[in-house]
């Protein structure tokens, strides 16, 4: 799977280095995404995600059914 939030949607975005000389190259800038297990207090299950550090602060703020049912609403749930 691609380098892409499943909560949020962020993914690799694209920018140049620029040296001394103000010589640009292409380079990428990563998400910070990590693999972390989530258990669902409804259904008695255990889900893994792969998020980025911003939506596990969010998720430890509002809970993961809120959170899951916002990025369903919005369309960025990724599966």
């Amino acid at each position: 799977m691609a380098r892409v939030c499943q909560i949020t949607g962020k993914r690799t975005r694209v920018g140049n280095n620029v040296s001394h000389a103000n010589n640009k190259t292409k380079r990428k800038f990563y998400p910070n995404l990590q693999k972390k297990r989530f258990f669902i207090p409804s259904t008695g299950e255990w889900v893994t995600l792969k998020v980025s550090t911003s939506a596990i602060r969010t998720i430890n703020k509002n809970g993961i059914e809120a959170v899951l049912r916002d990025s369903y609403e919005k369309g960025t749930l990724q599966f």
